[in-house]
């Protein structure tokens, strides 16, 4: 068993032990604080006082154009152009009376505006020839239109068809899944092309 060392020399012996490591860490550098202490601004790394602004996701809608569709007026019998917003990729003649086929909306309802047209109808394909001819096809209850509907309905596409941005429409033409059929004018009469001279009374 070795001795022990006598108590008075352990305690100078652990004093000296601490003196020593003190003296280490002041000549290292490391500084010795009796408590925690602020840091001047000088002394903060790495910009922690002025982080850099959070990065912002900007999304890109895509562009819109503003169309015109035609709804009748219920007091007076007349048509109504009333603005609508599409993609500007998708601004063609289908598309446009694929909105007309939609109706009014809930205000414009409220407001006195409707529609001949039966919101069962799908347009099945528009085109505009070199001429200025557009042809619709249309499906769903269109055909079932008979009499005053029918004309307020033709009115309604004719001047919707006239009025596309960038196109001039010079008459439309109408078929039934794809089987060419006549319509009626304003007096009545089928006629194989119809135009707005034909339905100067439903004129805005």
């Amino acid at each position: 068993m070795s001795p022990r060392m006598p108590r008075s020399k352990s305690t100078v012996l652990l004093a000296l032990i601490a003196s020593v490591t003190t003296a280490l860490l002041c000549s290292c550098g490391v500084p010795v604080d009796r408590g925690p202490t602020a840091l001047s601004r000088a002394g903060v790394p790495f910009n922690l006082l002025a982080p850099p602004s959070p990065s912002t996701t900007s999304t890109t809608f895509a562009s819109q154009v503003s169309v015109e569709i035609f709804l009748l007026n219920s007091a007076s019998l007349t048509l109504v152009a009333v603005p609508r917003a599409v993609p500007a990729a998708q601004d063609s003649l289908a598309t446009v009376l694929g909105v007309l086929a939609g109706g009014p909306t809930a205000a414009e309802a409220a407001a006195g505006l409707q529609s001949a047209i039966p919101p069962q109808t799908t347009v099945l394909g528009a085109s505009i020839a070199p001429g200025g001819l557009a042809t619709v096809d249309l499906a769903g209850t269109f055909g079932q239109l008979v009499g005053q509907l029918q004309i307020e309905a033709v009115a309604q596409i004719v001047f919707t068809a006239s009025s596309l941005p960038g196109q001039t429409v010079t008459g439309v033409t109408f078929e039934l899944q794809g089987q060419p059929i006549e319509v009626p004018n304003a007096s009545g009469a089928q006629v194989p092309v119809a135009n707005r001279a034909q339905f100067a009374q439903f004129a805005p």
